[in-house]
């Protein structure tokens, strides 16, 4: 996959989720088809401390099988760093085994929340592109 399709009510929920876990990191899941994304299901982080997360086990089954049964896959995982950069971590790099989803990071900038896709591999990373089909606007220029 080279790019990952979102509608603007799906990035307003993962921000959503994201300010409501400050100061710690958000996480979850992003349903969907090809490369459209078409559901996102936040999943509780069990580390505190704003620089790791750990998605807790029974919530990530829950989203997956609701993903499932919805007839979709997992299309992607979001998390936010809060002390930015919005760029994978070694630590992220390191951890990360889902492979074939893309990887979306929030994090804070001047000017708002910035949102990022990225798909990971065993030992690097690379920027793909995140296609709006509304105008994201939203985004620059508001904090939490």
């Amino acid at each position: 996959m080279e790019l990952l399709i979102l509608n603007e009510s799906l990035l307003k929920e993962m921000k959503a989720d994201v300010c409501r876990c400050l100061p710690d990191e958000a996480c979850g899941l992003i349903g969907g088809r090809g490369e459209q994304g078409r559901m996102v299901l936040p999943v509780s982080n069990t580390l505190q401390g704003g620089t790791r997360f750990y998605m807790d086990p029974q919530g990530l089954v829950e989203a997956i099988l609701k993903i499932e049964s919805a007839g979709m896959e997992v299309v992607g995982i979001y998390h936010s760093h809060p002390r930015g950069p919005a760029v994978p971590s070694a630590t992220d790099v390191q951890e990360h085994t889902w492979h074939e989803a893309v990887t979306l990071i929030w994090s804070p900038e001047e000017n708002g929340w910035q949102v990022r896709a990225f798909l990971i591999g065993d030992h690097d990373w690379r920027e793909i592109m995140l296609c709006v089909d509304q105008d994201a606007t939203f985004l620059a220029g508001e904090g939490c």
